[in-house]
């Protein structure tokens, strides 16, 4: 017998009826009329093949078929009431598995030493970090949540931007004190000076390297023996003088901040580059997804829109 939801509704009547002992008790109780209290029974009657109720005038009482059925439906309702009771909870309480799909870098330098703040507050919370180079099937893979640099792909994804990072082309004092200063960004792909390359894990091939001023814009193609697909290691190697690098601002603060990289076109830096949130659906998210996503928000400064990936 293939499911009919009414059936469903009708069995929520017939525990109504035996609860109340009544149909009009009953449509009280469920903001139903009489009749319709009726109609539905008539209709679970029909669709079950069977009796549910005897019927006078003073009393309503099951018949034998009717208490079989109502003894063996009591226990699958109960559990229906249950699931959805913890389904609800679970739309309001951070709790379960929470599956991350995440930039390394990101999940290395920014999140890495400040996550135990949101570990610690939500102990009912297991949370699975994964980084990796591609985004993926985040459905397939089971991810709730990802957060990963770059354009997201065109998707049924839900796409929020959290920042953008201006792109920045560094060396080390060391390297400029051995090599010297380029002049410009065209310098760099003459042979000149070594370059870092980096891998564009969606290609398997180097970025070229892009230099906006304003509305201006050139691409070139660094030369330099070097490639690497780690962020870290890209930082590292830069700033111990092997070469020039493009990096981006967002996570270099401190490199900057204390000398070990020099910025070498601080008028050619007017490339971003964006972070986004990426999850299935707009509707509904479950609370451990809103909380984690607010807790990323806290530590880039915030969300600027919600798009369609």
């Amino acid at each position: 017998m293939p499911f009919d939801e009414r059936m469903l509704n009708g069995m929520g009547v017939l525990t109504a009826i035996v609860d109340c002992g009544s149909f009009a008790a009953a449509g009280e109780a469920l903001d139903m009329s009489q009749s319709g209290v009726s109609r539905s029974v008539a209709r679970l009657e029909a669709r079950l093949g069977i009796r549910l109720f005897d019927r006078t005038t003073r009393s309503v009482t099951l018949t034998d078929e009717g208490r079989r059925f109502y003894e063996q439906i009591v226990p699958l309702l109960g559990g229906l009431e249950e699931a959805a009771a913890s389904a609800a909870q679970g739309a309001t309480a951070v709790r379960g598995r929470l599956r991350v799909n995440m930039d390394p870098f990101f999940s290395r330098l920014v999140l890495g030493p400040r996550l135990g703040s949101f570990v610690d507050k939500h102990a009912d919370l297991q949370l699975e970090l994964i980084t990796r180079d591609q985004l993926g099937d985040m459905v397939a893979d089971g991810f709730d949540l990802a957060i990963r640099f770059g354009d997201p792909p065109v998707s049924s994804l839900i796409a929020r931007k959290l920042l953008d990072t201006r792109v920045l082309t560094v060396a080390a004092p060391s390297y400029l004190k051995k090599h010297g200063h380029p002049a410009s960004p065209a310098e760099l792909e003459t042979g000149k000076h070594a370059c870092i390359k980096f891998r564009d894990p969606l290609t398997g091939y180097p970025f070229s390297w892009e230099f906006h001023r304003g509305r201006k814009k050139t691409t070139i193609t660094p030369e330099g023996r070097l490639t690497v697909n780690d962020v870290g290691t890209l930082h590292s190697v830069c700033a111990a003088g092997q070469g020039v690098a493009q990096i981006l601002a967002f996570g270099a603060e401190s490199l900057l901040a204390n000398g070990k990289l020099v910025e070498l076109f601080p008028d050619w830096s007017d490339e971003v580059y964006p972070l986004y949130a990426l999850y299935p659906s707009r509707h509904h998210p479950p609370a451990k997804v809103r909380a984690f996503f607010d807790f990323i928000v806290s530590l880039t400064g915030g969300p600027t829109r919600e798009t369609a990936a």
